[in-house]
């Protein structure tokens, strides 16, 4: 479930930024929730419990100002992204430093809201889960492409495997490139790795998910390619 937050002392603001947002995660059949917070002090409570995902927070409160709330959320937990909601422009230049995606003035212009919303859901790979579809016996099995590490062959058996779970079915390796696409490349002949697990490339080995897996000299020149353009993208 994707859990934002609205924490704004101005009810008001807090409603109107709550409707515009669920209109458009209703229609995209996200499931969410949005918890509204009236200062600082009670969103970090929370947050403690609840892992906001996206934050939408208000630069100018009582006692503890938005800032320092982003400063304390930041120690918290550094993959929240948060997105500074003011009625003075000129605080905006300070979100640099708590690494702020975007800010929204006020008052609110629902266009800048919900493109503010699609680059957050961007930023979290939350837009549109792609599956693939496993064909076994005992039925489907839908794999989030998100999940998936790298998959490795052996003989007439595929491993794709995952944080929780490895799956082994029948398959060509080849064939499982080209339905994944470019966020997937070959370190070698017989694995294939998802380009948002890789920590680094050494030598002859690529750091991914944990474990390390082998760089063949024939795959090497393309696959630090494909990470580089990646990383870039």
């Amino acid at each position: 479930m994707l859990e934002l937050a609205i924490c704004d002392d101005e009810k008001l603001y807090r409603n109107d930024l709550k409707k515009i947002l669920g209109t458009r995660l209703d229609l995209s059949g996200i499931e969410y929730r949005i918890t509204e917070f009236s200062c600082g002090e009670e969103l970090l409570r929370k947050h403690e419990q609840t892992n906001f995902q996206i934050i939408f927070l208000d630069i100018e409160m009582g006692a503890l100002n938005g800032m320092e709330t982003a400063k304390m959320l930041r120690s918290m937990n550094r993959q929240s992204v948060i997105i500074f909601v003011t009625s003075h422009p000129d605080f905006v230049f300070q979100g640099y430093e708590v690494r702020a995606l975007n800010y929204i003035l006020k008052p609110y212009e629902p266009s800048k809201i919900l493109s503010v919303l699609k680059t957050a859901l961007n930023e979290l790979e939350l837009t549109a889960e792609k599956y693939y579809v496993i064909e076994q016996r005992s039925g489907s099995i839908r794999v989030p492409l998100s999940q998936i590490q790298y998959i490795f062959s052996e003989k007439r058996l595929l491993h794709m495997v995952t944080k929780e779970e490895t799956y082994t079915f029948y398959g060509k390796l080849c064939d499982l490139e080209d339905a994944l696409g470019e966020a997937f490349a070959r370190s070698h002949s017989r694995y294939l790795v998802n380009l948002k697990f890789v920590e680094k490339i050494d030598g002859n080995g690529v750091l991914a998910g944990g474990a390390v897996l082998p760089v063949s000299r024939s795959c090497k020149q393309e696959f630090s390619i494909a990470f580089a353009k990646y990383m870039l993208d």
